[in-house]
């Protein structure tokens, strides 16, 4: 674990529920507010987030939660990459952590448990749009799960004052692009 911290015992990685979305707002709005991994300005409410949960459940994708000791801490979901149906093999993962909870290895297994998720679905590459080329924490968690940087968007987003990077990563699910895919998971909805 980075920093030295213990590994998180009472953790577990379970599926978003509706009586979640009080804590993920929490969780989520504080990054809006407050950091650089989201290009939203304006926390959402409530309500907006229960509803993009229920577009990402009506793809058939997995949308997590990491609960300690019974608190949602984190979570993290896949979406569609782009909407053109050639791009249907591929899917972008977000993911947020509470402040408090940042390195102790909520993150690791949501997006481990994320990974395995798409995989199973027949998914062949996962994104992740990295707000901020200076946050190493995230950068870092998905280059520990076998990412690769694929480019930089330089000063694409203008939020805090400041011009803000987007890093793009990738990664392989299953075989990639090794061969071609047996089932079509864009296409089975």
């Amino acid at each position: 674990m980075p920093n030295g911290a213990a590994p998180l015992e009472d953790l577990v990685i379970r599926d978003a529920e509706p009586e979640d979305f009080g804590r993920i707002t929490e969780i989520y709005g504080h990054h809006v507010l407050h950091g650089l991994a989201s290009f939203e300005e304006r926390a959402p409410e409530i309500a907006e987030l229960t509803t993009r949960w229920q577009h990402v459940r009506e793809r058939g994708l997995p949308y997590l939660v990491a609960e300690i000791d019974g608190r949602v801490e984190g979570f993290a979901y896949a979406g569609a990459y782009r909407p053109r149906p050639a791009y249907r093999f591929t899917v972008e993962d977000t993911i947020y952590i509470a402040p408090d909870v940042v390195g102790k290895g909520a993150g690791r297994a949501l997006l481990s448990e994320l990974i395995k998720r798409c995989t199973a679905l027949g998914y062949r590459q996962m994104v992740a749009v990295i707000g901020d080329s200076a946050n190493v924490a995230s950068i870092g968690l998905h280059a520990r799960l076998g990412f690769r940087v694929a480019g930089t968007l330089q000063s694409a987003g203008f939020k805090l004052g400041r011009w803000v990077d987007s890093v793009i990563m990738q990664r392989g699910l299953g075989d990639g692009d090794g061969n071609f895919p047996e089932r079509d998971p864009g296409r089975e909805k």
